[in-house]
């Protein structure tokens, strides 16, 4: 089943902090998006996104600097897929409105990562 890195977030302890950081490393320009302290970032590479946020927790376990999530055709093939290959879904789907439906998984080796269903083609190639 093919899967497209299309998403990163950056957790950070200090948004403002963390802010300054990327945008006087990169020259990433963050705009606000979604809740208060969530900002997205267009400007990090062709055909994804990226994210800053506050450092959260999923399944009880905080999530370190960076998470990564795969863009996905078919999500519901995914979650079975994953659990096949002895995978450990963490976060039930959850919708995100006007962007997908999103899940949470832990990989084999312990290592968390999301994947989503896309509503529509929002990645420029």
């Amino acid at each position: 089943m093919p899967a497209t890195l299309r998403h990163f977030a950056i957790n950070a302890d200090d948004v403002p902090r963390a802010r300054a950081f990327y945008e006087q490393v990169f020259g990433w320009t963050f705009m606000p998006w979604g809740p208060p302290g969530f900002y997205q970032v267009r400007d990090a590479g062709k055909g994804f996104r990226g994210a800053l946020q506050g450092r959260r927790e999923v399944a009880d376990q905080p999530m370190p600097g960076m998470e990564i999530t795969f863009g996905v055709d078919d999500l519901k093939a995914t979650v079975a897929a994953i659990e096949a290959a002895g995978g450990t879904i963490l976060m039930p789907p959850f919708r995100i409105e006007g962007v997908g439906e999103l899940i949470f998984f832990r990989d084999t080796e312990g290592n968390v990562a999301g994947a989503m269903q896309y509503e529509a083609v929002q990645w420029p190639e």
